[in-house]
């Protein structure tokens, strides 16, 4: 069931988004049990999203310990993969977060999917400022407009907290003048370091869990009005039906639930120097102190 990519390559295509092979960080060495191959299992991300990059290399690496071939998929954005999992293209998406941030796109495309676990279950949407600044809620914000020259830093225009931040934090909290400077994850977190560094002004859209909160001294700004949503579960989703198709990765899927403390160590070595271009190596060190991390683990 080596599955084909061509009708989601013309889809990435005619977006105008790229989509990526990553064979060199990422592909299994394949295997074959009972004296049949295994199927090959296509594995997504969100490039950038260190949820999905680590949560995608953890599941990549126990699949392929139990002899599956695996391909990883970097996209670019969320409705590339929705679509994808939702046509078959794309497997296996580790991370999503379909109850709030991605609402939407569940909406679109969830009776083509099933979830299966909750691997995290309170993540939020948070907006952020340096510790050192002198405001701590999104009250605060529309009266201090001068602080921040009316902008907020925002990540990928694609994403589910990009939609939330436009069309109900920045209403609720009046910010009608305000802009939400969007480009990538990359590129808020080079405007946070450096406006850190120069005890700078920033405001910037973050979320719980992300390594970001253990990197820099940040305050989450209060959210009396709650327009942020509420705390959500993140999500192992893939096609309708693959479950019953693959009984054994249900099985080692359903059993994948993190500790703040375990996931916060698997992300710190993802995104570490040590580790940076090799996330498979940060995956086999995390799971040496980690070995009993969750019920289905899969150590040799």
């Amino acid at each position: 069931m080596k599955k084909k990519m061509t009708g989601f390559l013309a889809l990435v295509a005619a977006s105008g988004l790229a989509l990526t092979a990553c064979s060199s960080d990422g592909a299994g060495d394949g295997g074959e049990s009972g004296g049949e191959a295994k199927d090959t299992i296509t594995l997504g991300y969100i490039d950038g999203w260190t949820d999905g990059q680590s949560m995608t290399y953890l599941v990549a690496n126990q699949l392929e310990k139990l002899d599956y071939d695996v391909e990883i998929q970097p996209l670019t954005d969320n409705g590339p993969m929705y679509a994808g999992l939702a046509n078959g293209d794309i497997d296996i998406w580790a991370s999503a977060w379909p109850e709030v941030t991605q609402a939407s796109y569940w909406e679109e495309f969830g009776d083509d999917l099933e979830s299966h676990s909750v691997w995290y279950d309170n993540a939020v949407l948070t907006i952020a400022v340096p510790s050192y600044s002198s405001i701590d809620s999104m009250e605060d914000l529309a009266g201090n407009a001068d602080m921040f020259g009316n902008e907020i830093i925002g990540i990928e225009p694609g994403a589910g907290l990009t939609e939330v931040t436009e069309t109900s934090m920045m209403p609720a909290y009046g910010l009608d003048d305000w802009t939400l400077a969007t480009s990538s994850t990359a590129a808020m977190l080079t405007v946070l370091g450096d406006a850190i560094d120069n005890q700078e002004e920033v405001v910037v859209t973050l979320w719980r869990p992300f390594w970001a909160y253990s990197s820099y001294d940040l305050k989450d700004l209060e959210d009396p009005k709650g327009a942020m949503g509420d705390p959500e579960g993140l999500h192992i989703i893939s096609p309708a039906g693959f479950g019953e198709e693959h009984p054994e990765i249900a099985e080692l899927l359903e059993g994948i639930q993190l500790s703040d403390d375990a996931y916060g160590a698997l992300e710190s070595l993802i995104t570490s120097d040590e580790y940076v271009d090799d996330s498979e190596g940060a995956v086999e060190a995390w799971l040496a102190d980690h070995s009993d991390a969750f019920s289905t683990i899969v150590t040799e």
